[in-house]
């Protein structure tokens, strides 16, 4: 297993059994804030894309800004529709918010690679992006007139854009209706079903630290379950500690 420089962590809260039903109300000024941090975070990766092609370097102060606002992000996400790990309102901070039940760091980089910050955003990420466009989005499939036969004639051809159909669904909103469902019914959130989702968005990201230039540490392939991150390499090959020695045996011993 392989370490990363990014931290997703998220503790199940309780949730209430209908406090999902409104959320989306209560959220609305996070999303219209996070909606111009978001621009200002693209804008400013921008600026370190050129700085880094410059100097090797991602400048400290866009850096801090812009893990705030993945910060501020995953506790709207935890806190929202894509977790609905807690009831607690999310605080309005680009701080750490150490408190908060879904916490995220990332290790600010040293040094970073000229050469990688020109393709890893694009084409090193690409297979990341089809995956996660599953986990979020789901597939489009074309359905329409003419659209189930090995070829079009010119009527179906003529009628195609107005009978087309885009048809998909992504995983994490599946596995988060099927949670409000429980949650509604039982007042129990699946702890299954948790760590899953917690899974995607830690590989979400590790994958937007990656994209976004924060970090030359390509994310791993793999879904991390539960609360807290996957113990790094180092600390799981660790050697066992060396046995004490064996005390040399005793000499014999009689009476004079």
């Amino acid at each position: 297993m392989s370490t990363t420089p990014v931290r997703v962590e998220g503790d199940l809260d309780n949730p209430s059994r209908w406090m999902w039903l409104v959320k989306w109300l209560l959220a609305i000024p996070h999303y219209i804030i996070l909606f111009f941090l978001w621009l200002a975070f693209l804008v400013l990766t921008i600026v370190a894309f050129v700085a880094i092609l410059i100097t090797a370097r991602y400048p400290g102060w866009i850096y801090r800004f812009n893990l705030g606002v993945l910060r501020w992000s995953w506790r709207v996400d935890f806190y929202g529709y894509n977790v609905l790990g807690t009831d607690r309102y999310p605080p309005f901070t680009l701080g750490p918010a150490p408190d908060y039940p879904a916490r995220l760091d990332i290790a600010e980089p040293g040094e970073l690679s000229r050469g990688l910050v020109l393709v890893k955003w694009w084409l090193l990420a690409l297979p990341h992006y089809l995956v996660l466009t599953v986990f979020f989005s789901g597939l489009a499939f074309a359905v329409g007139n003419g659209f189930d036969k090995g070829f079009m004639t010119e009527e179906s051809a003529d009628t195609a854009a107005s009978d087309a159909m885009a048809v998909g669904i992504g995983l994490v909103p599946v596995l988060v209706l099927i949670v409000a469902v429980a949650l509604l019914f039982t007042a129990r959130y699946p702890r299954g079903l948790f760590d899953f989702l917690m899974g995607i968005a830690r590989w979400w990201f590790r994958v937007a630290a990656y994209a976004f230039l924060m970090t030359d540490t390509y994310p791993p392939f793999r879904i991390d379950l539960g609360s807290r991150e996957p113990v790094g390499v180092e600390a799981e090959q660790a050697p066992p500690p060396e046995a004490p020695p064996e005390a040399p045996p005793e000499g014999p011993t009689g009476m004079a």
